[in-house]
């Protein structure tokens, strides 16, 4: 089982004291919420709104790690994914005492890499360099001339890489595939929302809540309900599509709840 530790941004423009300003998103004004999300069908495992620094306070260190394993306490035999805000080899170490494994970026600015993975000069394109400890895969990868990627890994153990065009380290490979958990979950209860427009943030975050235990209930529809079955409701006159139609619809494009009920009509 895999998950993906990521947060959530949920548009408010008004006042609040915990409100993120991020330039570079569309909605500049966000609350944030830290998501833990199943990766194959992005169901919401746990969520904890950030309230932000108190005032005066000096900056958080460590924020990522404590964010981590605090959104994956009582979880075990997992993978955990996410991204260079939250990954640390100090983080992968306290996972592993959990029995959890992790994959992630990390930023070359941290001191437990060693140089020869951060050097980019006189390296080909799409070439990789690995990097091993006792419980810990480390690797540089370049996919075009002066640019390096690099990842961190407790559940890889060898140089492995895929037989693609550009020769993509497996590690690259798997953290591609479960990298986008909450930011489909995030997609879909946007496409299709109970939102009103408000100034107070306690009804905006209900709102958010309704729309994700919407399609949590939708997730759990989907995976209990044997595939190919075709309920018939007594009385209702109306015929139902296949539950594993719908099941391999949501899960390729991760259409929004709405989109699903059209194809439960006649």
């Amino acid at each position: 089982m895999c998950v993906c530790v990521d947060e959530q941004l949920v548009p408010f423009r008004g006042r609040c004291k915990f409100r993120q300003y991020i330039p570079s998103k569309p909605a500049k004004y966000r609350l944030k919420i830290w998501v833990t999300a199943d990766v194959e069908t992005s169901y919401a495992w746990k969520c904890q709104i950030y309230t932000g620094k108190a005032a005066g306070s000096a900056a958080k260190v460590g924020q990522g790690k404590r964010v981590v394993l605090e959104m994956t306490e009582g979880l075990q035999g997992i993978t955990v994914t996410c991204d260079h805000f939250f990954t640390s080899y100090a983080l992968v170490q306290e996972l592993l005492k959990r029995k959890v494994a992790l994959v992630g970026t990390i930023r070359r600015n941290k001191p437990e890499l060693p140089s020869k993975l951060l050097q980019v000069r006189q390296r080909a394109a799409l070439s990789s360099l690995f990097g091993f400890t006792k419980n810990t895969t480390a690797v540089s990868y370049i996919p075009k001339r002066g640019r390096n990627v690099l990842l961190l890994s407790s559940k890889h153990r060898d140089p492995a890489v895929t037989e693609e065009e550009k020769r993509k380290p497996v590690i690259i490979a798997d953290y591609n595939h479960c990298k986008g958990a909450v930011d489909n979950l995030d997609k879909v209860v946007g496409s299709y929302s109970c939102r009103r427009m408000t100034h107070r943030w306690p009804q905006v975050l209900f709102h958010n809540m309704i729309d994700v235990s919407a399609f949590m209930h939708l997730c759990f529809l989907l995976l209990w309900i044997p595939p190919g079955s075709k309920p018939s409701p007594s009385g209702g006159g109306f015929s139902w599509r296949s539950w594993g139609d719908l099941w391999c619809l949501q899960k390729s494009c991760g259409e929004s709840i709405h989109l699903v009920h059209r194809l439960l009509l006649p």
